[in-house]
């Protein structure tokens, strides 16, 4: 079972489908959402969520105030799940604050190539399988489509080594969770020579 854990739909029960998704546990949600909010990262944010899943990253952060969220996942089911569970967050939003919750049933690779949105915070949170090529390959579309002060939050393995990162993007932090790596990146600075 999957819950929103805070904010006006927080306890809510929201859609994981039967397979081909693993769910960031209530703990670890709890853990990163503590993390934003005593930096201020959520209310008002433009958030992405990258390989969605159920697409909980994304939603507890549009009940937690984030007015515009888009869930990424290529999984039919999986995508289904999303709708689902972003049609039961808006329900809950409170008159005249309904977050504007989209869904894009697309690989993520495909969907960066053709987004021309900005993004304050985005959750990355790809099957452990997937390389981490292939994650540098999403981080480079994605590092022209962030805001100045924009936060990634990656979830890995933590038996995996560390992705190599873009060069416009920096490591602000790393902290384990068990088997869970959260890799905190920022957008690096710009180079301003002596």
């Amino acid at each position: 079972m999957t819950r929103i854990i805070a904010g006006y739909a927080g306890s809510l029960t929201i859609a994981v489908p039967s397979a081909g998704t693993r769910p960031t546990s209530d703990r670890l949600r709890e853990a990163i959402f503590s993390a934003l909010e005593a930096r201020d990262a959520i209310a008002g944010a433009r958030v992405l969520d990258l390989y969605a899943g159920t697409g909980a990253l994304g939603l507890e952060s549009a009940s937690r105030g984030a007015p515009h969220v888009t869930l990424v996942e290529k999984n039919p089911r999986a995508a289904d799940a999303c709708r689902k569970n972003a049609n039961l967050i808006a329900a809950k939003a409170p008159r005249g604050s309904k977050p504007i919750i989209l869904t894009a049933a697309r690989a993520v690779h495909t969907f960066l190539e053709t987004s021309g949105d900005q993004w304050d915070l985005v959750f990355i949170d790809p099957p452990y399988e997937l390389g981490n090529d292939e994650l540098l390959v999403a981080l480079e579309l994605l590092a022209t489509q962030l805001s100045p002060d924009a936060l990634i939050v990656i979830e890995r393995s933590s038996r995996d080594p560390e992705p190599v990162w873009p060069t416009r993007l920096e490591l602000d932090r790393r902290k384990d969770y068990g088997d869970t790596a959260l890799y905190w990146l920022q957008p690096a600075a710009p180079f301003h020579p002596a």
